[in-house]
């Protein structure tokens, strides 16, 4: 298994490697998309600048031209008027002038080009010397944003190694710093061990001595996705029938948030008393006990007077490392596992994924931190260790009845329509126990604890109760459905519930004196 995580680890490290070297590639060919667009910024602006530069010099040349005809005009009034004043003046006289006319408009016009050209000279030459200056420049911004591109990146990629080796981290600790933290904390209250006391009144009861009074009204809670298991509890009720006993099976949705069970057992818990005048004696299976337990701590002002005692058949009243594990967040593939439990629980079986979040160690020390049982009413905390011998893979657990209207009829015409009912029932068995021993043998092998296949011993045992451990081995499953092969040696479920509810019976009268 430890092998399977880590090539689970070394692919997804390889997975963000891989885009890691293609974000580098991307920035790299952005960086030089960049460079070319800088480069090419750079040229178009030039010409245009040396264009509009063009254009000015050409404006700012005209007033010179009509100085220069200015003063052809003064030097032509000038000729005329001596022309005028001198009348008798030759005609080479006046040749010379216009030879002289002829050069001066000569002159003028060189010297106007010869400025033209010194300032497109100049111009040209005073780029020249500042492209080196600008390529400097250009090449100085890229190279800051270089560096900061590669230290963004860097940064990034640091921190996404950090979490990629925080949640592998994470989840290879699991839940070591979480079981047994009711044990660990000093607020909680001891607890007193009741297992001797136990295993005598079990033996009476196995003897014919039974001492459960009918003065109870007796509630049996199931747990968690026994809505899917129709012979829940169904041996045990009957068991208790058949004494004379009122014995009821709470009917409220399993796969529902603590909070909502404990109003729904509130609500359960009062008709009954009103009904029958009698206080309930309630015992819980896994979250059921939970269910319970929530009821009492949150309506404790409520149901102080109508409810006699609590025993808790194996309930992570502390949590359970199998759902912290599962919806853990921080650990690999979190977000993942999370969707398909949430599949699983609410589009499949339509249940709520807070009832599996309840019993997380996260929310059950945030729910007991700030809900304490009442003092008043006497506890049982039972809680067994799963067996892991290849013998119990072929263990089968009958969990319901399967009706067959198509089967021939095998009775004769005189019998009942009960009796041909139930000849058409065939046994539903699956190896439930198979299934809490491999989850037990896990919970044994990852963090040396030992369980019913899904509840830590340590995290079952509530604080100020009476700690009850049976001398057989039994998984999380076997208290509320019967097996397939019974050993007539050897103690039922039915007769486990009614020894636990006599001790509680017990304990409730110790209580009152």
């Amino acid at each position: 298994m430890a092998n399977h995580n880590l090539s689970e680890i070394c692919c997804y490290y390889c997975t963000e490697m891989d885009d890691i070297f293609s974000r580098l590639l991307s920035l790299t060919s952005c960086i030089t998309r960049r460079a070319i667009e800088f480069i090419e910024d750079i040229v178009l602006r030039d010409v245009i600048r040396l264009l509009r530069d063009s254009e000015i010099n050409s404006s700012c040349k005209q007033p010179t031209i009509g100085t220069c005809t200015g003063k052809q005009n003064l030097a032509l009034e000038y000729a005329s008027s001596s022309r005028d004043c001198n009348c008798s003046t030759s005609l080479g006289f006046l040749d010379r002038d216009a030879i002289y006319l002829e050069d001066l408009s000569f002159i003028n016009s060189g010297s106007e080009i010869v400025n033209r050209n010194y300032s497109r000279g100049v111009h040209f030459v005073f780029k020249g010397l500042t492209l080196p200056i600008s390529f400097f420049e250009f090449a100085w911004r890229s190279a800051i944003e270089t560096w900061r591109c590669i230290g963004y990146h860097k940064g990034c990629v640091h921190a996404r190694v950090q979490s990629i080796v925080s949640r592998v981290l994470r989840t290879l600790n699991g839940s070591s710093d979480d079981i047994g933290w009711l044990q660990a904390s000093p607020e909680m209250a001891p607890v007193e061990d009741g297992s001797a006391r136990f295993l005598e009144l079990l033996q009476e009861t196995r003897n014919g001595v039974h001492k459960l009074p009918d003065s109870f009204v007796y509630l049996l809670i199931p747990g968690l996705f026994s809505n899917h298991g129709p012979l829940y509890f169904v041996s045990t009720k009957r068991f208790f029938s058949k004494m004379g006993l009122a014995c009821h099976i709470a009917k409220i949705h399993s796969e529902a948030s603590v909070e909502h069970n404990a109003w729904e057992l509130k609500q359960y818990i009062e008709e009954l008393y009103w009904g029958s005048g009698k206080r309930v004696m309630l015992l819980g299976h896994s979250k059921g006990g939970v269910d319970a337990a929530a009821a009492l701590s949150i309506y404790s002002q409520e149901l102080r007077d109508k409810v006699a005692g609590l025993a808790l058949v194996q309930s992570p009243y502390g949590g359970t490392p199998i759902a912290s594990d599962i919806l853990r967040e921080g650990q690999v593939a979190d977000k993942e596992t999370r969707r398909i439990m949430e599949f699983l629980i609410c589009k499949l079986i339509k249940g709520d994924i807070r009832a599996l979040e309840d019993l997380t160690y996260e929310k059950r020390k945030e729910f007991i931190r700030k809900h304490k049982l009442p003092d008043n009413i006497p506890l049982i905390s039972f809680h067994s260790e799963a067996s892991v011998a290849p013998g119990v893979l072929a263990t089968m657990s009958h969990i319901a009845h399967a009706e067959l209207p198509w089967l021939p009829r095998v009775l004769n015409e005189d019998a009942d329509d009960d009796a041909i009912f139930a000849a058409r029932k065939v046994p539903v068995i699956v190896p439930v126990s198979a299934a809490m021993a491999i989850t037990a043998l896990h919970l044994q092998l990852r963090y040396g604890e030992k369980s019913d296949g899904l509840v830590t011993c340590r995290d079952a045992e509530v604080p100020g109760s009476v700690v009850v451990k049976p001398d057989k081995k039994l998984d999380h499953s076997w208290m509320v459905y019967s097996s397939w092969k019974k050993e007539p040696t050897e103690p039922d479920a039915c007769e486990m519930c009614e020894a636990l509810l006599t001790m509680l019976v017990e304990l409730g009268k110790r209580a009152s004196k």
